[in-house]
């Protein structure tokens, strides 16, 4: 694997499945406190890479690193979460029928189970840290709100809560556009970048007006055919005849 401080390194992965090749010969490379984006069409190997990154799936050769020292291809999901490797699916995945607050304590009381955890005393510390995270999400007025009664929008957040309430050093945060209004989209944005720098973020996401507002001066990574095609800056990529002809189109081409 490569020296460098990467808090993330996949080098030559493969993955396969019933003979269709997912992934092939990736390499990505993640620093930490980056905020990347992903794109790529359908069938790119986005979900794959995720798949692989949280023990869901194993490499079928390569290698991925987390710190520099774990390999993740060895490890089961719940050593991976534990490691800090929080991952928010397309659809928001929230305990509906507790309260936002009681969303995220039970985030923070780990392995304790539901029941447990609900009846859990937080110290000091723990209390600071929740407010800091409902006033980070936007929703400190709605703590007391069941979490199935929220927006569509609001119920992403959450969600982002809950990986904050973890400690995951890495999230990883698929399509959150998806389904949102504009201007839930353009919070959300907001949220993402807040979060950048404090914390290291894999977005994977098809809105380009979304991948716009995230990722000026930030890498873009394209994935095509279970590898990168290309990375660099938004414009580049967007400009990029391969990525038009692959994915965007001539229509949205900067």
């Amino acid at each position: 694997m490569s020296q460098k401080p990467f808090l993330l390194a996949a080098e030559g992965v493969n993955k396969s499945f019933d003979g269709f090749k997912a992934i092939r010969d990736l390499n990505f490379y993640l620093e930490k406190g980056e905020l990347r984006t992903v794109i790529g069409p359908n069938g790119a190997g986005k979900t794959t890479f995720l798949d692989l990154i949280t023990g869901r799936t194993q490499p079928d050769t390569g290698k991925i690193e987390f710190e520099g020292t774990h390999d993740l291809g060895s490890m089961s999901e719940h050593e991976i979460y534990r490691l800090g490797i929080g991952r928010k699916f397309q659809t928001p995945t929230v305990y509906t029928d507790h309260t936002v607050a009681e969303n995220l304590v039970l985030s923070l009381a780990g392995s304790r189970g539901v029941f447990a955890s609900l009846f859990f005393k937080l110290n000091s510390e723990q209390k600071d840290k929740m407010e800091e995270i409902l006033k980070t999400i936007n929703l400190t007025a709605h703590r007391d709100r069941k979490a199935g009664t929220l927006a569509h929008g609001q119920k992403q957040w959450l969600e982002i809560g809950m990986l904050l309430a973890q400690d995951a050093k890495l999230l990883l945060v698929d399509e959150p556009a998806a389904g949102m209004t504009d201007e839930e989209t353009a919070r959300t944005g907001e949220l993402l970048l807040s979060l950048a720098g404090k914390h290291t973020i894999v977005v994977i996401e098809h809105d380009m007006v979304f991948v716009r507002q995230i990722s000026l001066g930030r890498k873009v990574t394209v994935l095509h055919q279970g590898s990168v095609l290309c990375e660099g800056p938004v414009d580049s990529v967007q400009a990029d005849p391969r990525v038009i002809e692959v994915y965007l189109g001539r229509k949205h081409a900067r």
